[in-house]
């Protein structure tokens, strides 16, 4: 633990869909991170009930609900992976509530006397809001990689694969923003090395 709660350090995690950063950020967590899912809190904002629900619906119709009454998010995705004006909507949407909400989760963290705390989003680069943190890791992972994790966890072809891996910034530009990056392209306990250097190096930059 560290000394006071103003030194903790505010890292980022990113990467491409598909890079498993989700993965790394699991590792990071059991190392001792407070680690603060970006995707988790979308969710939970746009659950019924919730503001950013009736938001969503207004703008992309009820066809994207599912039996339960819940946003799709593999329809809704369809939708915008395909379509830059109607993903320029949704973030619209959401960006505003889930950056305000990750910041109270962070303040949160340092008010407990956490060393390093992690948020994992995927668009911290493109947004912008790579700045804001202490330090930047990325997650990459060869394109055939990505295409294959994709193809099994979504259920999807290879063309649809492809095309949203190809709608997100490429990971050469990335790199140019990243302090460190952890390459997952192969099996879990070379990305489990990888994660453990990075983390001895984040506490020393904590102390």
């Amino acid at each position: 633990m560290n000394g006071g709660a103003g030194r903790m350090l505010v890292v980022g995690l990113t990467g491409g869909i598909g890079s498993g950063k989700s993965t790394v950020a699991a590792m990071f967590g059991q190392l001792g991170a407070v680690v603060i899912d970006a995707d988790r809190v979308a969710h939970d904002l746009h659950a019924p009930g919730q503001p950013l629900f009736q938001a969503i619906v207004s703008a992309f119709g009820h066809g994207i609900e599912d039996d339960e009454g819940r946003v799709d998010r593999r329809k809704l995705g369809a939708i915008v992976f395909g379509d830059a004006k109607a993903r320029a909507t949704l973030e619209e949407i959401l960006h505003p509530a889930i950056i305000a909400e990750c910041e109270r989760r962070i303040q949160h963290a340092a008010a407990s006397w956490a060393t390093v705390c992690l948020l994992d989003a995927a668009l911290l680069i493109e947004s912008g809001r790579h700045a804001r943190f202490d330090k930047m890791i990325l997650v990459e992972a060869s394109e055939a990689v990505q295409l294959e994790r994709l193809m099994t966890r979504m259920g999807i072809g290879r063309d649809e694969a492809m095309q949203r891996i190809r709608s997100q910034m490429p990971s050469e530009e990335k790199r140019r923003h990243a302090h460190f990056v952890i390459e997952n392209s192969g099996g879990l306990e070379e990305t489990a090395h990888q994660v453990g250097a990075v983390w001895e190096q984040l506490r020393v930059h904590s102390s």
